[in-house]
């Protein structure tokens, strides 16, 4: 691996844990998620830090793949654009559902999430087969939590609260 190699691959480092640190920053784990009913089945909250880090690890290794597969700039700016958007839809939820305390909003913001990854597996899938599936676990694990976040709203709706 070339020095400009490297330096791109820990861009995508940078840039990824980034957008999980600001994530992590919108995530409030305090009276109010605690007085939130949540299924059974949902996952010990300890396990979404260690699921969430593999998950943008993987994202990282996607972003420099695909970047090194690109042989144009407007490839590389398709990466960037997508990459970008499903940075902003991410922390997006984090901040509709425990920054603005409505998991009704992010529910429905949860569907845009799920289509930016589900655009990144099919836009990478050209450029890099790898790129693409290293997205899979964040695809499956977006579509797990969706349905976590619809059942939370069911097992607590209607909220009100905060309005832009």
């Amino acid at each position: 691996m070339n020095t400009s190699s490297a330096s791109r691959l820990a861009l995508t480092f940078v840039l990824s844990y980034a957008t999980a640190g600001i994530g992590g920053a919108l995530t409030d784990l305090g009276p109010w998620y605690f007085s939130l009913k949540h299924p059974a089945w949902k996952p010990p909250d300890a396990a979404f830090g260690v699921i969430w880090t593999t998950i943008f690890t993987l994202c990282a290794i996607s972003a420099w793949l695909a970047w090194q597969a690109a042989d144009s700039p407007a490839l590389r700016r398709r990466i960037a654009g997508l990459f970008g958007a499903n940075a902003v839809l991410n922390i997006l939820w984090s901040a509709l559902y425990f920054k603005v305390q409505r998991p009704d909003w992010a529910l429905l913001e949860v569907v845009f999430l799920w289509l930016s990854i589900l655009a990144l597996i099919v836009g990478l899938w050209r450029m890099s087969r790898w790129a693409s599936a290293l997205l899979l676990p964040y695809w499956v694990w977006v579509s797990i939590a969706a349905v976590l976040n619809w059942e939370t709203v069911q097992l607590n709706g209607p909220f009100s609260g905060v309005i832009f």
